[in-house]
């Protein structure tokens, strides 16, 4: 964390809390004027600590209540084997988040998904299709107990 100040900590916070907060507002939160604020902010989207503003979507009303964690084991791993399975990864809408990780597996993917039906036809024409793909083990989520996007600081 180069050259953060506790002010630039506190915007950091205050907008994982709500993006949507105008320079007024956030501002008024860390005790400043607008013009240093938008200028913090600014300097901080410049330097990648804030990545991106994003809304987060209630799945069920949207039709996309079934989250299934997918653990998925290549035939064989090389980069250009991986670099293949991640691109096509990427393309699958019913992905929104993939991770490469270490032990039994190789790749640990998010999937939203209706239900059960859809989540089949997922496995099988999607990642199904991959040719790479040699296991995959499905943990289907009961309950969502908790749920932050931020992180610690």
């Amino acid at each position: 964390m180069d050259s953060l100040d506790d002010i630039d900590l506190q915007i950091l916070k205050a907008l994982q809390r709500n993006a949507k907060m105008t320079t007024k507002e956030l501002a008024d939160a860390v005790h400043l004027t607008p013009t240093p604020v938008f200028e913090r902010q600014k300097r901080l989207e410049r330097k990648g600590y804030i990545k991106k503003y994003t809304a987060i979507l209630n799945p069920d009303k949207l039709n996309q209540g079934l989250l299934v964690f997918c653990k998925v084991k290549l035939k064989q791993i090389n980069h250009e084997i991986a670099d293949i399975f991640t691109h096509r990864i990427q393309r699958i809408p019913e992905v929104i988040e993939c991770y490469n990780t270490s032990g039994n597996y190789d790749y640990l993917l998010k999937v939203r998904t209706a239900d059960m039906k859809q989540y089949q036809e997922f496995v099988l024409n999607k990642l199904g299709t991959i040719e790479s793909v040699g296991a995959i083990e499905s943990i289907f989520v009961m309950n969502e107990i908790k749920q932050n996007y931020g992180i610690n600081i």
